[in-house]
């Protein structure tokens, strides 16, 4: 009896594995391989002109585009575009337009290196300033540590350097890859404090971790001053909620010092037209920043800000559209643990959201997250672990 299957594939190297198996000849996959990988890239901002030689060029190829109805007699003034199409014709579709006019050949390599993203990277290490985190292996756990009164789940717990180095050292022991060491709260509501307060609750725990913990040690500020106290004190990485739009001087500050830095999509209004469109230009507009001053790439890691700026309904959204963040070709790091998003959902207090996080982690994983930000470092190591194993192979186990 014949049987029918389905199979989904996300780049070339799924796309020649699954001909390899059928047993097809090497010459015909390096030629078939290409036509397997089916991709569908959004534009914005688009002008008619620009959008209808991007159609006719995708036509050309046998893809294909959608654009507003406007388009062809330029009754609108701009538009979006969905282009749709094989990684073959896009090769085609892209010689063509670094040929054309009205900024098309710089938005051909834009389109290029998207493509590249979407395919995925190799393994890859980040330096964290003579620390090192291996990412593309399996996941990171990222455990949560604030030196806070006020936090929403654990505020006023690890005030005191000692306990919070007894919990630092626990979650290292529970399988943390990173320490994310806080000052500030970012419940609703919450207090703002002085840079000098910020750095009396960081600061004596941080001189306490740098000693004796092992793992890179983050700190979440958004604040020039407090990072440079916390980086020449021996802090490895920044946290940064708002993406270097909080402080203009963070950025010189990170790439002084070469250290990695997270960049969280955050605002202060949740109106938008494409969330994860915006989200991503955002990040990349981040990304840009960061570099212009100093910054590596590769000491970039993004954060789709869960629970920042965002609606209820949004939040899942963004988490259900988390793979869309993939285009900007840096690693993802994802907070959701114990957050308002959980608590609506289910309905439950702060102390009984461990399974509603998992959830998310494990489908964080899956839609491409490589670090995971949470406060039950013992039980997400164990959801990672297994979403490697199921994602990567068994060689992930233990």
């Amino acid at each position: 009896m014949i049987e029918i299957g389905v199979k989904f594939i996300d780049n070339l190297e799924q796309a020649y594995a699954e001909m390899q198996r059928v047993g097809a000849d090497p010459g015909g996959i390096a030629r078939m391989a290409p036509k397997a990988v089916f991709k569908v890239l959004k534009l914005s901002g688009l002008t008619p002109t620009q959008a209808n030689i991007i159609k006719q060029e995708m036509l050309a190829r046998g893809g294909d585009a959608a654009v507003a109805r406007g388009v062809i007699n330029h009754s609108v003034a701009t538009t979006d575009l969905l282009l749709l199409g094989t990684l073959k014709q896009y090769r085609g579709f892209i010689k063509k337009l670094k040929m054309q006019p009205f900024g098309l050949a710089k938005l051909a390599e834009r389109i290029e290196a998207a493509l590249a993203n979407l395919a995925g990277w190799p393994s890859r290490r980040i330096n964290c300033r003579g620390l090192t985190l291996e990412l593309g292996e399996r996941t990171l756990v990222m455990g949560i540590l604030n030196a806070t009164p006020d936090s929403f789940s654990d505020g006023g717990r690890y005030l005191d350097p000692a306990a919070a180095l007894e919990h630092a050292l626990q979650m290292v022991e529970d399988g943390a890859d990173i320490i994310d060491l806080g000052g500030i709260s970012t419940r609703p509501g919450h207090s703002e404090i002085s840079e000098a307060e910020e750095q009396r609750r960081i600061l004596p725990v941080l001189d306490k971790l740098v000693q004796e913990v092992k793992v890179p040690i983050s700190i979440d500020t958004w604040r020039a001053a407090v990072a440079r106290e916390a980086l020449a004190r021996g802090a490895h990485m920044i946290n940064d909620q708002w993406a270097l739009r909080g402080d203009p001087e963070l950025a010189q500050v990170v790439a002084e010092y070469q250290a990695p830095i997270m960049l969280m999509h955050n605002g202060h209004s949740t109106e938008y037209r494409d969330i994860m469109l915006e989200l991503t230009a955002f990040l990349r507009q981040s990304i840009d920043m960061a570099q212009q001053t100093g910054i590596s790439r590769g000491n970039i890691i993004v954060d789709p800000g869960i629970g920042f700026a965002k609606t209820y309904e949004q939040n899942l959204e963004v988490l259900r559209r988390l793979k869309e963040l993939t285009v900007l070709g840096c690693p993802i790091l994802l907070g959701t643990s114990r957050k308002s998003v959980i608590a609506k959902t289910l309905n439950l207090p702060v102390d009984q959201r461990v399974e509603g996080t998992a959830a998310t982690v494990a489908l964080g994983i899956a839609a491409g997250a490589d670090i995971v930000r949470v406060h039950d470092v013992k039980e997400m190591v164990r959801v990672a672990r297994m979403t490697d194993a199921i994602l990567r192979g068994p060689q992930h186990e233990g």
